[in-house]
């Protein structure tokens, strides 16, 4: 067996990748190791790792071979945290525990099928007042009036549940969520955001953000939801979030889902997604390798 170390020509602002091929005697691929290291103050001691095995290799030490690497590479990053994902109760979840990880965060996922809402439901929630505040969309980069005020809003996941992942802290300003925005758009994705605009200031109050596949087919993927904690008990979350369900529905016509994940500790966002008809699909776990 041969641990073969690659490069990995992926480049973020964020992070880059290291990554490793084992390979059998005969030189067929037997797993495969991606080694995820943030580079951005306040993450920069985090690594995350990405592994899998072939199925008629497994359990001959495979996986072993490409975790040590890896964790030898992140140990010469000076990587204080090493992460990996795995489902409960399966081969991998085993395979981590007993190499020393530790489970530090449940996510639960969940799918909304856009076939079953109700638009007269989406309607009379988006119609609800919400006195002191206005909702306002966009597509791709955040318009210049607005964009001071969204990247001061990103602070809204700062307090976001991550149980016990060394996660660090995320910087932003306006030259990332501008970047952010154009790397989805450079992947032939669209993103879509409404946001909620505290009145008299005009200052963003929360926002929730949604990716449309570039075809308007499929599943399309929520990334962030927050409020800014001066702005919450006001509903403000369940009302962005209606309304880009709303959005949605009748800008693509094709699109089957919304899909979310949400860690099990964040009471609050899962009742916004139950009440608005989110289905759990799955659940993953977080695992935390100390280094």
């Amino acid at each position: 067996m041969r641990i073969v170390p690659l490069v990995d020509p992926e480049l973020t602002p964020s992070s880059r990748r290291l990554a490793w091929l084992a390979t059998l005697p005969t030189g067929a691929p037997a797993g495969s190791a991606f080694l995820r290291l943030y580079v951005k103050a306040g993450q920069d001691h985090l690594a995350e790792l990405d592994l899998h095995v072939h199925p008629a290799e497994q359990r001959k030490g495979v996986g072993s071979l490409l975790l040590d690497a890896a964790v030898a590479a992140a140990r010469q990053e000076r990587r204080r945290s090493l992460t990996a994902q795995a489902e409960p109760g399966s081969p991998a979840e085993a395979f981590l525990a007993a190499r020393g990880f530790r489970t530090v965060l449940t996510l639960t996922y969940a799918r909304l099928p856009l076939a079953g809402t109700n638009p007269d439901d989406l309607k009379a929630v988006v119609q609800s007042p919400h006195p002191g505040y206005r909702l306002v969309t966009w597509e791709g980069v955040v318009p210049d009036d607005l964009a001071e005020t969204f990247a001061r809003s990103r602070r809204a996941m700062d307090d976001m549940p991550m149980d016990d992942t060394d996660y660090g802290t995320v910087t932003w300003d306006v030259d990332r969520v501008r970047q952010a925005a154009l790397t989805i758009g450079k992947r032939g994705e669209t993103l879509h955001t409404v946001a909620a605009v505290a009145e008299p200031d005009g200052s963003i109050a929360g926002f929730t953000e949604l990716v449309v596949p570039g075809d308007g087919k499929g599943d399309a993927q929520h990334y962030g939801t927050g409020v800014l904690p001066e702005h919450r008990g006001h509903g403000l979350a369940r009302w962005m979030k209606a309304e880009a369900i709303r959005q949605a529905r009748e800008r693509y016509p094709d699109l089957e889902g919304l899909l979310t994940d949400t860690a099990d500790s964040n009471r609050h966002m899962r009742a916004v997604n139950d009440a608005l008809g989110y289905l759990p699909t799955h659940r993953m776990l977080t695992l935390q390798l100390d280094l």
